[in-house]
Order: structure tokens, then sequence, then C-alpha cells
């Protein structure tokens, strides 16, 4: 029997590797290991406002299937990404409903998206974490806020938001929320947040 390994969503970077893509960093429970999965730009913002307490206005993709979940009673019971091959991880969500279980293949980064809203676990093969996961020092874990950004593009943008004051910034996290924005309301969000810890 495949030995499961639980894992924990540490946060979302910009991905060294690909660019346009982000970099999803889940954290093996009760351990050192790191593993990066890459995912693109739509997933990314739909998991990062999950993270981050924002509402949209209307339903994005992940939220609709949250809802159908709901009202048909089905029970996400967890997230399995049971195999990488050819530079993809490929995932499952094992469902309950009406007693019966049913395993449904799906994008990582659409399983993770949709595990988040429903408070799902999430595991992978511990063959998956010798090949694939980066070990961390247990002295210096890895801390990966969302959404961090290359330290001189993360200045200027700091710069940007530093012209505005909080109420503007309030106001304009409104607005790239009814936008859709959720990037930038993210960026909005760390800013004023930032501020208000320091006051």
């Amino acid at each position: 029997m495949t030995k499961k390994v639980k894992l924990s969503i540490l946060g979302i970077s910009f991905s060294q590797v690909q660019a346009g893509a982000y970099a999803l960093i889940f954290a093996e429970e009760n351990g050192i290991r790191r593993l990066p999965i890459v995912i693109g730009t739509p997933e990314a913002q739909s998991i990062a406002i999950v993270m981050e307490n924002i509402k949209p206005p209307r339903p994005l993709s992940h939220d609709l299937i949250y809802t159908i979940f709901q009202k048909l009673d089905i029970e996400l019971k967890e997230v399995f990404i049971y195999k990488f091959e050819e530079g993809a991880f490929f995932s499952e969500l094992l469902l309950l409903q009406n007693g019966r279980e049913y395993r449904i293949d799906s994008r990582t980064s659409d399983a993770v998206a949709i595990a988040m809203r429903t408070h799902s676990p999430i595991y992978t093969t511990e063959e998956i974490m010798q090949n694939m996961a980066i070990v961390f020092d247990e002295n210096a874990p890895f801390d990966a806020p969302e959404n961090t950004v290359p330290r001189e593009k993360e200045n200027n943008r700091s710069d940007d938001l530093s012209m505005f004051s909080t109420d503007e910034l309030k106001s304009k996290l409104e607005e790239a929320v009814k936008d859709e924005n959720y990037e930038l309301a993210t960026r909005l969000r760390d800013e004023i947040k930032k501020r208000e810890h320091h006051s």
C-alpha cells in the first residue's frame, strides 16, 4: 500500500523556473521537507484569495464547484497528489456522496483550490516526497509569505503603494476586488496589514 504524506500549504511565490507562473509551496506534516509545485496565475489567484480571506463579488470556478458540492451533499474527503510524470503532477479528488466514493482526476492546482474551500486534507506519496521535495534545516525552516516576489520588484511595488494613504489603499482594495484583480488586491491588503501592524 502506498504510504501517504499529509501536506499543508506554506504559501505562494513567483516561480523561478517558469516566467508568468507561481510556485505553490507545501510542507509535510511534522517534517522538514518542502514540495514546490508550479501553477498558473488564475489558479494562484484563486488560492491566494482564500488565504487572504478576500471574498470576490462573483463566484470563481472553484467557488462554483464548492457550492455544487454543498447543494448536492458531496463531501471532498481528500486530495491525493499521486504521481509525477513528464514534468506534471497528477492528482485526484476522493468524493463521498450518499455512502458511495468516487475518485475524480484533477489538475493539482484545481484540486488544491477546491480543498482549501472545503477544508479537506491534501496528501502525496512518500515516493514523490523523496524524489521532488526539498529538505530544509530544522533550525532554518522555510517561511514563504503569500505571493512573495523577487526582492527588487518587491521594493519597487512597495514604493508605489507608499505614495497612498491608508484610506486610499482601502478604497483601492475595494475597487480591485470589484474588478476581480486579486493579485493587486493581495498586494494592497498586505500593505494595509503592514501599516496597521506598525501603527
